[in-house]
């Protein structure tokens, strides 16, 4: 498992679990990140910080320590992915 801050541009992830505790996770999970939601990474500053994700269909900037607190695993695609022959 990887954090969102260790996350590439472009990529789509799900949270599996926050980290943090209290007013630090609640503060996460009150911007709408929690467990089982789809995240794409939009953007990374140049040094890093901060993170611009999308989340719920609005778009979120995230210091890298509050990314690193929050538990993420590559989001499965519905269907047509997959390679035939």
């Amino acid at each position: 498992m990887s954090t969102l801050k260790e996350i590439k541009c472009g990529s789509t992830v799900r949270v599996v679990k926050l980290s943090g505790s209290g007013t630090v996770k609640r503060r996460i999970m009150d911007m709408g990140l929690t467990k089982g939601v789809e995240v794409f990474v939009r953007k990374v500053a140049p040094l890093g910080d901060p993170i611009e994700v999308t989340v719920r269909g609005y778009e979120l900037s995230l210091r890298k320590a509050d990314a690193g607190m929050i538990v993420v695993e590559p989001a499965e695609k519905d269907g047509g992915d997959v390679n035939v022959g």
